[in-house]
């Protein structure tokens, strides 16, 4: 039997089109098209503005179960159906995240789709790309020195050295840059003070970045930013240091969708990549509306499973932009729902259709939490070789016990051809007018209910715990008009609870809220529950050990 391809081997052999070519399958003139390369292109802020009044296609949302390092191939998926959709005629377009260097070069690896679906050019998409998180890096970073050197400058704005919340940020995996002492050396160095970093996409700005809805937007929300606070816990925001317009310079190309293509030459649009389990795991606001505008069915994907992913995209990014979702497909293997049933991840590719069963109970708690928000639910099950027939039915019967459809699908081997059957049943629902999408909480009700909303309805937790600062500072936030924003949990993907290692659908466990963070540019609350970290490490054997350049300057070890 011949040797299995690795996602980098197929897509070396993909047979790409011109960039400008796909763009004008879109309808995107060649002068709206800023190339990068023969294979990648931005999109021009002016066209973008000019699709305002075509009307808008049906929004399909991949998500998934919790994940688990068998693998759940949620882009994969998105990737397989978009071209799915072109395959039986419809007019398809793609949206996904911008992979990020630190999960890359760390545990998950590339992050471009999988097998026969992928976004490519792949080893471009994984690393550098068109530079859109340099420039969030960089702007983020202008203004955490800018406020070191109004510091210097004798602090005209009365600035509360030891309230001083803005942090720095990189596109990298450092744990020992999450607590520091910056500004040591002397006086010609600054003031001494506690500081850290916080992975790039935790960051506000690309947060702020992935929800303007056009230049002007993004630079009101820029000097939105709140830095710090002054000695009378009034707030300092970017724009009194007035770095809010250099930060938007900084961001005027990152701004613009970045347009590449599937293996099978459908158009897809790569573009910001905040976390879902520390940010609000959502492609820009600005890429999904064009697409709506060009395509009659975009397909979208939400970080990690539909806990973190799917509640975000509906309470945060849906809430905001004004999107209404026709239709969600919740992703799953057999492998993962074994592991979320108590299998050990080397027992894996014995058949064990108990297990599954167990952990089926995952999957049907991720439907039941998707339908609470209006939207229809169709089950994707990415097929693995191991997989048995017993067990694919065996998913499909749990599933259809919960009155959706659970359809197997081949499009890692397979491309658009192993998952048309997905394409058809995702186009029923889609046009079916099924959909009556609403978010989970009023903007009216108060942040820490909210927060409770959120860990009641949809991770099923029994009590939220949270110390007096923490409920003083909602009430003080409350209390300066930033009441009625949403809240974005950051907590493990591995479970429905704060604890990584509790699979499966674990009911009455206790969230505790260590701190909480007001994103007032971007528009949201973080409340950061557990042990999870806006700056992840490295683990033990990190992916980087493997990646090098070969003989032939070819890259290799990128999955």
């Amino acid at each position: 039997m011949a040797a299995v391809k690795s996602d980098i081997e197929i897509a070396r052999m993909a047979q790409k089109k011109p960039i400008m070519e796909v763009g004008a399958a879109l309808g995107i003139p060649a002068e709206q098209l800023a190339p990068y390369g023969h294979d990648k292109a931005k999109v021009s802020a002016d066209f973008i503005h000019g699709l305002s009044d075509r009307p808008d296609g049906r929004l399909i949302l991949v998500t998934a179960i919790n994940p688990t390092p068998a693998g759940e191939g949620k882009t994969t998926t998105t990737v397989g159906l978009g071209d799915g959709l072109n395959r039986i005629g419809k007019k398809a377009v793609i949206c996904v995240r911008e992979p990020s260097l630190g999960p890359c070069f760390g545990m998950k690896g590339g992050a471009a789709g999988g097998g026969h679906a992928q976004v490519i050019p792949m080893e471009d998409i994984n690393l550098h790309f068109t530079g859109d998180f340099h420039a969030i890096t960089s702007a983020h970073n202008l203004l955490a020195a800018m406020i070191d050197n109004h510091l210097y400058w004798g602090n005209a704005l009365d600035i509360d050295v030891r309230r001083i919340t803005w942090r720095r940020a990189m596109d990298m995996n450092d744990r020992a840059l999450r607590q520091m002492v910056g500004a040591l050396g002397g006086v010609a160095n600054g003031f001494p003070r506690e500081c850290g970093f916080d992975i790039t996409v935790a960051s506000e700005v690309m947060a702020i970045l992935c929800l303007a809805e056009d230049f002007g937007d993004l630079e009101q929300r820029l000097g939105g930013i709140i830095v710090a606070y002054r000695r009378d816990k009034t707030p300092v925001f970017a724009r009194d240091l007035k770095a809010d317009g250099a930060m938007a310079v900084l961001l005027k190309d990152a701004m613009q969708p970045n347009l590449v293509q599937t293996l099978e030459n459908n158009p897809a649009f790569v573009h910001g990549g905040p976390f879902a389990n520390i940010a609000h795991g959502c492609n820009s606001v600005i890429a999904t509306k064009a697409a709506l505008k060009l395509g009659d069915y975009v397909v979208t994907e939400a970080g990690f499973g539909a806990d973190l992913g799917a509640e975000k995209f509906f309470d945060i990014k849906c809430r905001k932009a004004g999107l209404k979702p026709a239709a969600a497909v919740i992703v799953a293997t057999v492998r993962a729902l074994k592991m979320n049933g108590g299998v050990a991840k080397e027992d894996l590719g014995a058949e064990d259709v108990a297990a599954l069963t167990r952990g089926c109970a995952n999957l049907g708690r991720h439907i039941a939490n998707v339908r609470r928000f209006g939207v229809p639910v169709v089950v994707a099950i990415n097929h693995f070789t191991t997989d048995t027939d017993a067990e694919v039915a065996a998913v499909q019967d749990y599933v259809s016990r919960h009155g959706a459809d659970a359809i197997l699908c081949r499009h890692w081997a397979e491309g658009s051809a192993g998952i048309t059957e997905l394409a058809e049943r995702v186009v029923e629902l889609a046009d079916g007018g099924q959909a009556d999408f609403k978010p989970l909480y009023l903007d009216a009700m108060p942040l820490m209910e909210k927060i409770e909303t959120v860990t009641a309805k949809i991770y099923h937790a029994g009590e939220v715990t949270a110390d007096k600062a923490v409920r003083d500072q909602l009430a003080a936030w409350e209390a300066q008009g930033y009441g009625e924003l949403p809240v974005c949990i950051a907590k493990t993907q591995y479970s429905f609870s704060t604890d990584p290692t509790l699979r499966g659908a674990p009911e009455g466990h206790v969230v505790h809220v260590r701190e909480v963070r007001l994103s007032a540019g971007a528009g949201f609350v973080v409340a950061i529950t557990g042990e999870i970290m806006t700056m992840p490490g490295l683990p033990s054997s990190p992916s980087a050990e493997r990646i090098f350049l070969n003989d032939d300057g070819h890259i290799e070890g990128l999955f």
